[in-house]
């Protein structure tokens, strides 16, 4: 696991105190797009599930992902598809 993908489970474990975290380096599926970076770490797909999502609406529940990564996001994070989940739901 890379620098950046570290920083982003550390952040959103802090966050969160998620039951599941799941965390994809998909970049390499980006390769030639804009945001991509040669050495990858620049698109992720997150699947995390945490009782702090337990009755928040799914653009909430993404909002409060990208908030906590906020910094992530504006720097090498070009691309995050995030699926956040209460305890007991499937997605």
């Amino acid at each position: 696991m890379g620098a950046v993908a570290e920083s982003l489970k550390n952040k959103l474990t802090a966050a969160f105190s998620p039951t599941r975290l799941d965390l994809d380096d998909e970049s390499s599926r980006h390769a030639g797009h804009a945001g991509a970076r040669p050495g990858g770490e620049s698109h992720f797909k997150l699947v995390i599930e945490a009782a702090a999502f337990q009755g928040a609406s799914r653009v909430q529940r993404q909002r409060m992902v990208y908030h906590a990564l906020a910094e992530d996001l504006a720097g090498p994070v070009h691309a995050l598809s995030v699926t956040a989940l209460a305890p007991g739901e499937t997605g």
